[in-house]
Parts: C-alpha cells; structure tokens; sequence
C-alpha cells in the first residue's frame, strides 16, 4: 500500500472524476474565518423549517430534511466544505491502495457530547448496522460499493465479511468491491455517520426520538425538539472543531405554511424563511431575496403495479400532456423545466455534461398526448378514463405544482385528478408502501454523479416505489457500478437515461430551485447542492445588533 496523505488524494480523485463538487456551488468561498472583533455579542440564528424531521437515525434515514439536522449535529470522517469538496472532519486524512480499492483511514482525537472519544468501532457498528438487512433501511444501498455490502445487505453473507474494519480505536479500513472516484463524497453523506452501540442499544426503538436518547459529535448538540414545532441547536462544548464554531444557538420553528413564515421574519421573529411562488413574486426586490439552486429533480413517479397505469403509453401521454415551462412560472423560485432525470449540474465519469449527453426528453404536447392515450388504453382493452385518478402530493407550498398538474391533465387528456396532500413522513409511508396511483415526488444528488439518480430505479431498488422493472436498464446500472473505464462507464449511464425516457416509469417536472428571505447581517450560511444539505459550522450573525 502506497501512503498518499490529503493533499494528492483530493488531487487524484479531483481530476479523475471531477465528481466531488457539484458545478456552481452555492456557498462562499474562501478558508478564512469571520474576524472575531466583528461578530455580535448575541449569536443566534432563528430559522423556520418546512416539516418534522422524519428519523434522526442515520442508519435509516432517507430525506433532506432530516439530513439537514444531521449534519449539524453529527460529523463523519470527511464532510463538504464551503466549497462543496470533502474535506477531513473525523479523519485527519486517508491512505488510498495503489488499486484505489482500500481506503486506510486514520481518526483524530474527537469526543462525543458525553466526553467519551469517538472511535473506529464507532463508525464501523454504524455502517454494518445500516446494512443490516433486520433494520431495514431503505438507503443502504449507498454503501454497496463497499465489499460485501450488497450480499450482507441481502443476507448472503455475515457481517464480518464485509469490508469494514477498525483496525485500531484511530484506524478505520475501507474496501471496496471496485474503485470508483467519489468514495471520498460519499463519506460526507449522512448514513456514513458513526453511532454508538452502547447508546443504541439502550434506547432500542426510542433511539434518536427525543434529544436525549442520543449523543453527538458534531459542531452542535439537539437541546430540544418540540415535535412539529420546534427544534433547538446549542453549540458543542466537546466538539474537535468548536473555535471554529461561532454560533450558540439555532433555533428551528417548523412553519409549513409560508405566509405564516413570511410574517415571522417581516416582524423579525426569524431570520431566515422559505418563500412559495407567491411571496417569491411579491418579495423578488428586497435585497434580502435569495435564490438557491441546487441538484434537486421533481418528477411524478407511476404505480406501475396499477393496471391503468401499467401501460408504457398511457404514462407517456401525461408526460406529454404537462407544461413544463407553464408550471415553473407558477412556482416562481427559481425552478427549470427539467425533459430528463438527472440535473445539469451533474457531471458524467467522463467529465461531461450529463444533461448534454442525454437531450432533452418529453416535450409538451397536447396532440400526441391525446394520440397516446387512445392507444394505450385500446391496448388495455379499456374505453372509459377512470373515475379520477388519485395525485399523492407533498402539504407544503408545492400544492400550487400540483394543481396545475391537475389542470393540465383535465384540459390535455381529460383526466379528473384528485389532489391528495400528505404531510411529509405520512406521504413518504405511502409511497414506501406502494399506496398511490401517481406520486409528486423528488430527489436531491447525494454526490456529483448520474449513478446517484438512476441507480434509483433498478429494480430492486428501495426507492422504486412504482416498481418499474426492465433488464436492460438493471444490467447497464450494474456494470457501471464497478466500471473502471469511465468513458464506457459514461455511455452506459446515457443509454441508461434514455430507456427511462422510453419506459416512462417517471414523468420528469422540474430541477428544482428555493426562493429564502434571508437577513444580510447571517453570514456564511452553506446550502450544499448536494449530498449534506444544510451546514451552520461557519455561519456568524454580523449587524444584527447595529
């Protein structure tokens, strides 16, 4: 094994792949930290939060809002930067094998919230417990890189023939089945957090339910949460990094509705909120408007276990019957008509493009939308619509998408829709239990590569809940899992795209953007495109008191 130190191995990966950041990143830029001599006496942030995190057990958990919490209050061996790259956290660096198939990662003295160090052993009982085909999560398809992961995941094998070893309490042995240039990112990426046995197993079930049945190791620790109404960060007085941290306070209010928002911060009761389509419009010239655009895809996803929707033409014919530049205008944030899965922003393992490579794919129209309908529903050897046709839908103020999804299906195909809006956990339930007609559904880029998004669909895969199925598509995403030769690799991914696009097992609606009110005086506030989500580690208030 060749001793690569930080330094060339960020390098290494960095020009191989060009994976590890996405393009145009949204935080700042720069490695130094606020002048002490200008901070506010009082450093408190006070933020609304669109729903109640759904499980704060990063072995299980699956969605960004949760992700965001824990990347504050958890910290992996590497975490992103203000830049969007890996950078040592938890490791002080890594040694990578001349195959680029072990990773030697090697721990700094840190301390969880009870003062007690962080281990090796720690991250190793976190990632095999994920895997654990008895804790069912869902995601534990990110580590499937890793050796044996997959068939402990499937119960093939037993957990100590996966390739996850401490090798000492600072020591931490990483092999993989194949090399593949964004491992590094990966390790940002909330299931890749460590956990303590001893804490997990006290709890058992109530682990990571309330502040206290937890610890942390992360810049701040959760204080209180107040469920579906408010969640508490206090700065980490054990954290390895807590200079850094300028901080004391967080205060999250779970406010989804956005009007409800919008007047929390015009009377100063918060200092940053999440603006709807309609507030975006009325607030569009105050300074303190902020897009955000991000490696985020809305689409709607079919059952394709129900009989109408069964039929490759009839879900083609509602891909062509939506507007997408209509619905974007009516959003208001930011958002992009979006003709194909994977966004813009995501870079293919041959350094292109993706979005380029690929084209775009359905475009609106009426008239072949209409032309496909009859065809599909001849092939079913139906004559009449259904009755009406259920949307599962998000609560929030994505509702105003869905009811122009819902209008354009009446007017284009003569569809009655009937909008079903489920608060966030409920409607992830349903769709994990396969209980909708057609879901309103979304994904964010764990890392900077079209695997995170098409990878999605196989057949197996734990967020198919359409359960569509095509071999040809399972073989490409397969062999490119482990694909050395990235150019072949990134032509499999594009012809991987392009039967979705045929199949249809998703209707894609737009790459989403967020419009915030945020005040000028919070400063270095990080909202990475991908992966981690929000990051409060360098964020100081400057100008509040003035």
């Amino acid at each position: 094994m060749v001793r690569k130190r930080l330094i060339p191995v960020l390098a290494v990966v960095t020009v191989i792949s060009l994976l590890l950041t996405a393009c145009g990143g949204l935080g700042p830029s720069g490695a130094t930290g606020p002048k002490k001599k200008s901070l506010d006496k009082k450093q408190v942030l006070n933020m609304t939060f669109p729903a109640e995190p759904p499980s704060l057990d990063s072995a299980v958990t699956t969605d960004v809002t949760s992700f965001d919490i824990l990347n504050n209050v958890m910290e992996g061996l590497y975490r992103l930067d203000k830049d969007n790259r890996p950078e040592p956290a938890i490791a002080t660096g890594v040694d990578i094998s001349d195959d680029k198939k072990t990773y030697t990662f090697h721990l700094r003295d840190a301390k969880w919230s009870d003062d007690k160090p962080v281990t090796a052993q720690d991250f190793e009982y976190a990632w095999k417990r994920a895997l654990n085909p008895k804790t069912k999560g869902e995601y534990a398809k990110i580590f499937y890189a890793i050796r044996n992961a997959k068939a402990y995941n499937t119960g093939k094998v037993s957990a100590n023939e996966v390739g996850i070893q401490a090798v000492d309490d600072k020591t931490l042995r990483v092999e993989l089945e194949d090399p593949i240039p964004y491992f590094l990112s990966l390790t940002t990426f909330a299931l890749y957090l460590p956990q303590r046995k001893d804490i997990v197993e006290k709890y058992g079930s109530k682990y990571a339910t309330e502040p206290e049945y937890m610890v942390y190791n992360g810049p701040f620790n959760l204080s209180e949460w107040k469920h579906e109404q408010r969640l508490i960060l206090e700065k980490s007085d054990t954290y390895w990094d807590r200079h850094t941290v300028s901080l004391t306070k967080v205060n999250f209010d779970i406010v989804k509705e956005t009007n409800t928002g919008a007047n929390l911060y015009t009377t100063g009761q918060t200092d940053i909120t999440q603006l709807d389509s309609e507030l975006a419009e009325a607030f569009k010239k105050s300074p303190e408007f902020l897009p955000v655009s991000g490696s985020a895809v809305h689409y709607l996803q079919f059952n394709t276990s129900n009989n109408f929707f069964s039929n490759k033409k009839i879900r083609k014919a509602i891909s062509y019957a939506i507007d997408r530049e209509a619905l974007v205008k009516v959003l208001k944030n930011g958002s992009k008509p979006a003709y194909g899965l994977v966004p813009p922003s995501i870079v293919n393992s041959d350094n292109k493009n993706f979005r380029k490579q690929v084209g775009d794919g359905h475009q609106y129209n009426p008239a072949e939308a209409q032309r496909l309908l009859k065809e599909g529903m001849k092939e079913l050897e139906i004559e009449e619509l259904p009755s009406e046709i259920r949307l599962l839908s998000y609560d929030d103020y994505r509702k105003d998408a869905a009811i122009v999804i819902q209008e354009q299906l009446k007017t284009n195909l003569g569809f009655n829709v009937l909008i079903d809006p489920q608060p966030f956990k409920q409607k992830l339930e349903l769709e994990a239990n396969g209980q909708f007609q057609i879901s309103f559904a979304g994904w964010s880029a764990d890392y900077n590569d079209p695997m995170t998004f098409l990878d999605i669909f196989v057949s197996d895969g734990a967020f198919n809940r359409g359960n569509w199925s095509n071999k040809q598509y399972d073989q490409l995403i397969q062999q490119s899992m482990g694909n050395k030769e990235y150019k072949a690799r990134a032509k499999d991914l594009v012809k991987a795209e392009t039967i979705l696009n045929e199949e249809v097992p998703i209707a894609p609606l737009y790459y989403a953007g967020t419009v915030y009110l945020q005040k000028q005086y919070v400063k270095e506030l990080v909202r990475h495109p991908v992966g981690s989500g929000l990051s409060l580690k360098w964020t100081y208030i400057d100008g509040k008191e003035k």
